[in-house]
Parts: C-alpha cells; sequence; structure tokens
C-alpha cells in the first residue's frame, strides 16, 4: 500500500483537502471547491493530481461528472499518516464519566458510558464485557429421543438456558432422573465455574454417589454449558437509531445492512474481541472486514482492563465510514480508559 511519504507535498494537501471536505460533508470533492480553498493552484491542476490519487487507489468518483471521494483505502492512509487527532472536551470527557457513576453493577454503569459515547460521536456504542457466570437454581435432563436430551439449566435471576446433549446407547430415563437430582442437590447456588470444580472433585474420588452412566452424563453436562459459556460474549449495543440521520436519507439500503449486522451480534463481537490484541485504539474500515464490505461501515475499538492489568473487553463505535475519525478515535480511547480504572 502507498505511503504518505510516497506522495508530493501538493497532492498530500489535495487528498487531504478531499478527505476533510468528504467527512464533513458526505459529498464528494470537486476541484473548483478545492480551488477556493487556499491552494493556490488552478482548477485545472487541481483535477490532475485528483485524477494521479485516483489512479492510485485513493480517490475514487461516483460518477464521471462528479468530485472526489475516498476509497477505504484512501481513508486507512489518512487515518494512519496524515489525520491529527482532537482530545475529547472537558464536557464530553464529563458526560463518559457521568455514565460510568451510575452505580449498581459494573455492566449497568457500563451501558450507560456506552449510550453517552453513542450520543457523543453519532454512532451507534458498541461494548463487549467479561462473560457473566449464571448462579444455578436448577439444572435437569428431559429425554428428547433415544440418543438425545434437553438439558435444562436454570439461573438464581430466572434465566434459562437449553441444550441438546447427544446420549450414550442404553441411557434409561432413570439415568437422567439420577443425574438431574444430583445436579440441583449439590449445586445449587454455586456458578458454572464452581459447580464444575466441585463436580471434577467429586467424580474423581467417588464420592458422586450416582452410577457410572449418570457419572458421565452429569460430567459432559457441566462441561458443555462452561465451554459454551466462556467463549460466548456478552455484547452491548446502544444507540443504533443514531445511524439512521438525514445523511443517510439517501443511502436507506447501507443503512439496513448496517442495522442487520448489529442484529448479528456474535459477528460483531468477533470483531470487536480482535481488538483485545492491540495496545491501542484499533480501526477497521468499510471493506478491510467483510462484515461490513456491504455497508461500508466502520468500527473503532480500544480494550480495556481489569485489576490485574490483563484485558477483560473491549468498547467502540460503529458507524458510517464518512466518521470523524480525529474526534472519535480519542473519544474511544478515553471510554476504555475510564473504564480500565472502574474495573480496578
Amino acid at each position: 500500500m502507498q505511503s504518505v511519504i510516497e506522495l508530493s507535498d501538493r497532492a498530500r494537501d489535495i487528498f487531504r483537502l478531499v478527505v476533510e471536505g468528504y467527512l464533513e460533508t458526505g459529498q464528494p470533492i470537486g476541484s473548483r471547491t478545492l480551488s477556493r480553498s487556499g491552494l493556490n493552484l488552478s482548477a485545472a491542476s487541481i483535477r490532475n493530481v485528483m485524477a494521479d490519487l485516483e489512479d492510485a487507489g485513493l480517490l475514487a468518483a461516483p460518477h464521471t461528472s462528479a468530485g472526489r471521494m475516498p476509497t477505504d483505502r484512501g481513508l486507512r492512509l489518512f487515518v494512519d499518516g496524515i489525520m491529527q487527532a482532537a482530545e475529547p472536551s472537558p464536557e464530553e470527557r464529563a458526560a463518559i464519566a457521568r455514565g460510568l457513576e451510575e452505580g449498581g453493577r459494573v455492566e449497568t454503569a457500563v451501558a450507560a458510558a456506552t449510550a453517552a459515547l453513542s450520543g457523543l460521536s453519532h454512532c451507534a456504542g458498541l461494548v463487549l464485557v467479561p462473560p457473566r457466570e449464571m448462579v444455578l437454581r436448577q439444572v435437569g435432563f428431559m429425554p428428547l429421543s433415544d440418543n438425545q436430551a434437553l438439558a435444562v439449566l436454570v439461573g438464581a435471576d430466572g434465566s434459562l438456558e437449553n441444550r441438546v446433549l447427544d446420549l450414550a446407547p442404553g441411557t434409561s430415563p432413570t439415568t437422567l432422573s439420577q443425574a438431574s437430582n444430583f445436579l440441583t442437590e449439590r449445586l445449587v447456588g454455586l456458578t458454572l465455574g464452581e459447580a464444575r470444580a466441585r463436580l471434577e472433585t467429586e467424580l474423581a474420588d467417588g464420592r458422586a454417589g450416582v452410577d457410572r452412566a449418570a457419572r458421565d452424563l452429569v460430567a459432559r453436562g457441566i462441561a458443555m454449558w462452561s465451554e459454551d459459556g466462556a467463549r460466548r460474549p456478552v455484547l452491548i449495543v446502544r444507540g443504533q437509531a443514531r445511524l439512521i440521520d438525514p445523511a443517510a436519507a439517501a443511502d436507506l439500503d447501507r443503512v439496513r445492512q448496517l442495522l442487520d449486522e448489529l442484529e448479528g451480534k456474535e459477528e460483531i463481537a468477533r470483531v470487536l474481541d480482535s481488538a483485545r490484541e492491540g495496545r491501542s485504539t484499533r480501526i477497521f474500515i468499510g471493506s478491510e472486514n467483510t462484515l461490513f464490505a456491504l455497508s461500508g461501515s466502520s468500527v473503532i475499538a480500544a480494550p480495556y482492563r481489569g485489576p490485574d492489568g490483563r484485558v477483560v473487553g473491549v468498547v467502540g463505535v460503529i458507524g458510517p465510514t464518512r466518521l470523524n475519525y480525529a474526534r472519535v478515535v480519542p473519544m474511544v480511547d478515553f471510554t476504555a480508559q475510564a473504564l480500565s480504572r472502574l474495573m480496578r
């Protein structure tokens, strides 16, 4: 990919003005507009440079008579090499801090801060929080067929989760009942992690008091829930309505596509999760990620850390590629730092 240092001063200035103009207005920028911006160049000279930038894959023209707008590749070059970030204002910092001070559960405060971030950035706010550990109230197995059962888990908060579990040949209804009774008697009030640790100890030293078939069913059931819960992130989305603004009216298909993507939280969560490895804010622009290729969306995300310094979640925003990156990137970074302080 072409770097900023490979552009001449003239090309760099024109490229910057095109990108900044497009990010501000959402419209292609023409040579006549640029000729009035203090470049001291004729419209013809500007058109020649813009054509060169188009040939380099940094600008594109929506149709022949229009001005130019940045491509995803051009936006990446701008964000990485030209953009000058603007720190959040005291008012913006205070708005995010107020969300975190709402009290109650950490998840509630995190959601409130994400809603504030959404309002300030005019995007949808996203936060990936540590998986919640369900406290068990009841666990059981219900037969579905000769070789499958429905494993039912009821949480202390009234939540209900079901999983289909394959049965070993010859598993009887008595075995299912025995396993259900054992789990409910021994594990009420424990989290899944605590339940798994207790079961491993009791099953290992023979203190379980159930037959081998029930022991196998119990072990596989808890292992399945624990594994599934550990890899299922909790994604909070706030401010989807902000994606439907007057500027989006001419491009409703893109907005609908983006809203559909937000419904598929697992895919969005995977994108955010990939930002865990970074030390600072990451920016995913449009077609750089196949998930957003159709909607033309960008995600700005930053990890936040727990008391031990390890990454526990990711916060960010999603919106059209025409974002005010210089303003929003520092805002996301500030929110991530604030969340890290909350977790301590």
